[in-house]
């Protein structure tokens, strides 16, 4: 029996933002189908533009790229290119975040966002052998009523979704700022994640904990700053959605051989590797795996490990997540 490289096994993607994975060639053909016209000429000239500073300077290209989504159909295909090619890197069950009020402002209904996901996440397993979710992520630099207002539009909806989280622009809009539209989406029954601790302090990783009661961290780099935190952490067993190739790129840190990956490890925290905005960032979830491996020269125990904490954090129900686990066995050997 040929063995799966440990940079492959079987696991979940819980931290993919589907907008981060519109490459630069899809852009340019959504463009052309939706008669838009874009800033670059052509696909080199907009490749060239992805070196960031930091998250800002990421954030105002990744959102002038949103402008080629346009119809259902749009989203329906961005989220099945991402399913196929997670489906190669060894992605098994993936909880996909999705910015619905960076549509609705450029004037996209969001019938349109919503069904046109959820379509092609309702294939999902048959066509890929993925299990999965969607959250819907607030954007922290709105208004938290701007946040209200979507949540309460996608519940009157009905698409089935996951729950919410929480993203965008971090420095500056603390999770303090959604309580009220995190305790409408608890109250609803949906699961509630955010962004903290990339950019912004492990004060961040504190309020969305304890005020927000979140039941995951994403990102959550900088919670090594803070011993309390990091003994809280371990403690409640909070998982952390980890993006490596995402935080050089952003300059978060310097080079991936300084990421604090081994370090969170060491310290007993529950982690998992994911690939936040792939198409802009370097590199799908098994890129991320062969990044820091290589880095860090990973024993595959330690790959084994990552790949069964994503599953233990998902919100996978109790027999889908039996059966990852079994796979997950079978594949390691």
């Amino acid at each position: 029996m040929t063995s799966i490289p440990p940079t492959r096994l079987p696991c979940a993607e819980l931290h993919l933002h589907l907008e981060g994975t519109l490459e630069p060639e899809t852009i340019f053909a959504l463009a052309e189908r939706n008669r838009i016209d874009l800033e670059y000429p052509d696909v080199e000239t907009l490749s060239a533009q992805y070196e960031f500073s930091d998250l800002q300077s990421f954030l105002n290209l990744y959102y002038a790229n949103m402008a080629t989504l346009r119809t259902a159909v749009d989203f329906a295909e961005m989220t099945d290119a991402y399913l196929a090619r997670a489906a190669g890197a060894g992605v098994r069950h993936a909880e996909v975040f999705l910015d619905p009020q960076a549509h609705l402002v450029r004037g996209v209904a969001l019938e349109e966002v919503m069904d046109g996901v959820s379509t092609a996440l309702g294939s999902s397993m048959a066509t890929h052998g993925i299990s999965s979710g969607l959250i819907v992520t607030m954007l922290r630099d709105h208004t938290a009523q701007s946040a209200m207002d979507v949540l309460e539009a996608v519940l009157a909806l009905g698409t089935p979704i996951l729950g919410i989280g929480l993203d965008s622009a971090e420095v500056g809009h603390p999770p303090s700022k959604f309580v009220n539209v995190f305790a409408r989406a608890r109250a609803e029954g949906l699961h509630v994640v955010a962004h903290a601790g990339e950019e912004g302090p492990p004060a961040y990783v504190w309020e969305a904990l304890d005020l927000l009661q979140v039941e995951r961290i994403d990102h959550g780099i900088r919670c090594l700053e803070d011993d309390g935190l990091v003994e809280r952490l371990v403690a409640e067993r909070i998982p952390l959605t980890v993006c490596p190739l995402s935080n050089v790129r952003l300059r978060v840190v310097d080079e991936i051989g300084a990421h604090p990956l081994p370090a969170m490890l060491a310290r007993g925290l529950n982690v998992t590797v994911n690939s936040d905005d792939p198409a802009y960032f370097g590199g799908y979830l098994d890129d991320n795996l062969t990044a820091v491996r290589d880095a860090f020269d990973l024993d595959p125990a330690v790959l084994t490990t990552l790949a069964r904490n994503s599953v233990d954090a998902s919100f996978a129900d109790d027999a889908r997540k039996a059966a990852l686990h079994a796979e997950i066995a079978r594949a390691a050997g």
